[in-house]
């Protein structure tokens, strides 16, 4: 008989807040998810239009330190596989700092966490609205979130060119686009 644990996608997810103690591990699961090599394993890389980082130790600590924010840590099997942020604004949530271990990613995990944080700023904050800002340039990654409900805006910022905490771009015409999803 087999008495090995299942692997970590076979393991209900359990959901937590972020505590200081994460935050080495969480700017380690954001940097994996998005840049260098080992984001090329999963389908959320931006290793093509960006170097740099995708975050850091700071920037991770304002979330889990913010009174208006939560950094949602997921763990299967006793290990931090994903995370996101979820900021209260107002009359909406902004989501933010997705992040799933690139070899587990398109298994089904990232609609599970999508479905728990409107849930939880739906039922915690009262918020009927989630906000997210996405490269526009990441059709793959806006269709994904299309089929999960969100429309695209039309809504342009501009990527914060210079600013290297939020990476080194590759092309010119990096730019975000807002997406909108109502809250049942």
């Amino acid at each position: 008989m087999d008495t090995a644990p299942p692997p970590p996608a076979a393991v209900e997810p359990i959901f937590r807040d972020a505590t200081d103690a994460d935050i080495p591990a969480l700017v380690a699961l954001i940097e994996s998810a998005y840049r260098g090599d080992a984001s090329r394993t999963g389908w959320t890389t931006e290793a093509d239009i960006l170097d740099g980082q995708r975050t850091d130790p700071a920037g991770v600590a304002a979330v889990v330190k913010s009174p208006d924010s939560r950094m949602l840590v997921v763990e299967q099997g006793g290990e931090l596989v994903a995370c996101c942020q979820l900021e209260h604004r107002g009359e909406h949530a902004y989501f933010g700092m997705f992040a799933v271990r690139p070899e587990l990613q398109g298994a089904g995990l990232g609609k599970v966490i999508i479905a728990e944080a409107e849930r939880t700023v739906r039922e915690g904050w009262g918020t009927r609205e989630m906000h997210m800002t996405v490269i526009s340039a990441r059709e793959d990654l806006i269709a994904w979130y299309e089929r999960r409900g969100y429309r695209r805006t039309g809504q342009m910022s501009p990527f914060p060119y210079g600013d290297e905490r939020f990476g080194i771009p590759r092309r010119d015409d990096l730019q975000f686009e807002l997406l909108v999803k109502e809250l049942a």
